[in-house]
């Protein structure tokens, strides 16, 4: 534990080994400073303390299901009360539990993945019943409406945020996502149809952003990373969930109906379970509400972290002193270099060709004798959901820059291999394997880190005073080139060739390693609040 006394104007602080805990050996630290400043030594001791914190935590597992015991650690900044700083602190095991509101939180993720995904099996048979199935046009409405509330949804999720609080946004957008698949699955006519999805594309975008915000701002530490890449991988069961919900459709056309008005049941549980679940300790505090950030903090984590959680965010200047961020503070000096990095990691992501892949990747199988769809789509949907489950595992470990850069490194290499087994003669009689081959390290590629980590990434390299705003912003990039590249991918396709785009999608994929290597952060194993005081730049 650490104890400090302070005396007049210097200080003694010594450190005493956990006895429990063989791997560390007891030692102890002396620090003075004169009459002239308060404990000077401590904010250089502050990272020897926090590295000898995290050999302990990364011992166990058992934070996974409940917010993992931290030690305490001191650091002296000028926006902090000497008296406010904790004498004594000592290990403590936390009683506290943020798996269940992870979980709930999780429900705007399944919607995410489910709404994307469900009108792919069911546009064929709606298409007959609302008598559009010869016109291309109305068709690609149904579709690409979605896209375009997604990208409303998505600026507008941030102020909702900042505003009404995560909790009660998240009840707000399950309305869109109940109405338009109730909207959507009776619908007798065409603009129904697209009125439903239109308000469905509202919903997921609002939650494309809240879900990765609200859980960052809530999890351990220790466990962030972990938690954060679930959300990525409840997006895919959510896929998963649309292509199997479409199995019956070949016996009875009917069913599309019900694929839709299944999404309902999911929303009125997200705003149920929302309406029982704590706020973000972090928004409450930015806003002035001390006691409700204390009782928050309590049933996340237990009461014996709340002396500890609170003074991290008071350390970190997390007040209301400062009013609240405006769209143009994103691009103001002091933010804009943070920021243009979460629009970049979005705009690599898309750019990198993920969409292409996977609109080729029935072609691709069925040139290598998979003649089902079905099959394909599962073996791309596995590939996904093994790649996020390996990366969930890793994030905590390996680091998000690292993943980042594995992960576009081998999608540039997968590009490459997909490249030159449409043009290379002497692989010609190896195309087929090697293009199935090239699809699925792609996918699995994408899966290790540049689907999951982006997500993650950007609520923990944001301050918490744009941090709603700055996230909405980056998936709205995401949402506006996912809808550019969609419309005009097949133009490009024909002008070009697909080999010569699948190469562009390559030496994207390289930039975006370069990219990273010198603007990205490691966040691994840091507090929200130490990361937010190492980015903050003055103004």
């Amino acid at each position: 534990m650490m104890r400090c006394t302070v005396t007049g104007g210097g200080c003694v602080a010594s450190w005493i080994g956990d006895r429990r805990s063989p791997a560390v050996n007891p030692f102890s630290v002396r620090m003075s400073t004169g009459n002239g400043g308060w404990c000077g030594g401590l904010r250089s001791r502050a990272a020897e303390l926090s590295g000898l914190e995290m050999a302990h935590l990364r011992g166990g597992i058992g934070g996974l299901f409940r917010a993992s015991p931290r030690y305490g650690r001191l650091q002296a900044t000028a926006a902090v009360d000497p008296e406010d700083i904790p004498l004594e602190k000592v290990q403590v095991k936390s009683s506290g539990h943020v798996m269940p509101y992870v979980g709930v939180a999780c429900l705007g993720a399944i919607l995410f993945g489910y709404h994307l995904g469900v009108v792919n099996g069911a546009l064929e048979y709606l298409a007959k019943d609302l008598g559009i199935a010869e016109n291309a046009v109305l068709q690609g409405w149904v579709v690409s409406t979605s896209l375009a509330g997604a990208t409303l949804g998505s600026f507008t999720g941030g102020s909702l945020a900042d505003k009404f609080g995560r909790t009660r946004t998240f009840i707000l957008d399950a309305a869109p996502l109940a109405v338009g698949a109730f909207l959507r699955a009776t619908a007798q006519d065409i603009r129904t149809m697209i009125i439903g999805r239109l308000l469905a594309g509202i919903g997921i975008g609002i939650s494309s952003a809240l879900v990765p915000l609200y859980i960052s701002e809530i999890s351990p530490t220790e466990i962030r990373g972990t938690l954060g890449s679930v959300n990525q991988l409840f997006i895919c069961i959510g896929i998963l969930a649309a292509l199997l919900a479409g199995l019956p459709l070949a016996g009875n056309p009917a069913w599309w109906r019900t694929m839709f008005g299944i999404a309902v049941v999911p929303s009125i549980l997200l705003a149920v379970g929302m309406a029982f679940s704590p706020e973000s300790p972090r928004w409450l505090f930015q806003q002035g509400k001390v006691i409700q950030a204390e009782s928050a903090v309590k049933r996340l984590y237990g009461k014996e972290m709340v002396t500890e959680i609170m003074y991290d965010l008071r350390a970190s200047g997390q007040s209301s002193s400062e009013t609240e961020a405006g769209w143009f503070d994103l691009f103001s000096k002091r933010y804009w270099k943070v920021v243009s990095v979460g629009a970049a990691l979005f705009l690599f992501q898309q750019l990198a060709g993920i969409n292409a892949v996977v609109y080729y990747s029935t072609s691709v199988f069925r040139n290598a004798g998979i003649t089902s769809d079905v099959a394909a789509s599962a073996l791309v949907g596995a590939a996904n959901v093994f790649g996020r489950m390996v990366a969930s595992s890793l994030m905590d470990k390996q680091g998000r820059k690292s993943l980042l850069m594995t992960s576009f490194s081998g999608m540039g290499a997968s590009m490459l291999l997909l490249a030159l087994s449409f043009t290379w003669k002497a692989l010609a009689p190896y195309s087929g394997i090697l293009a199935v081959v090239g699809t699925v390290l792609y996918v699995l590629s994408f899966a290790l880190g540049a689907g999951p980590v982006p997500a993650l990434l950007l609520p923990e390299i944001f301050a918490s005073r744009i941090r709603a705003k700055a996230v909405a912003l980056s998936l709205g990039m995401h949402w506006v080139s996912n809808f550019f590249i969609g419309l005009y991918f097949l133009s490009v396709v024909n002008k070009f060739g697909i080999s010569n785009v699948y190469l562009g999608f390559a030496s994207v994929c390289v930039l975006a390693v370069l990219y990273i290597a010198g603007n990205v952060v490691e966040t691994k194993g840091r507090s929200l609040e130490e990361i937010e005081r190492e980015l903050s730049v003055a103004e």
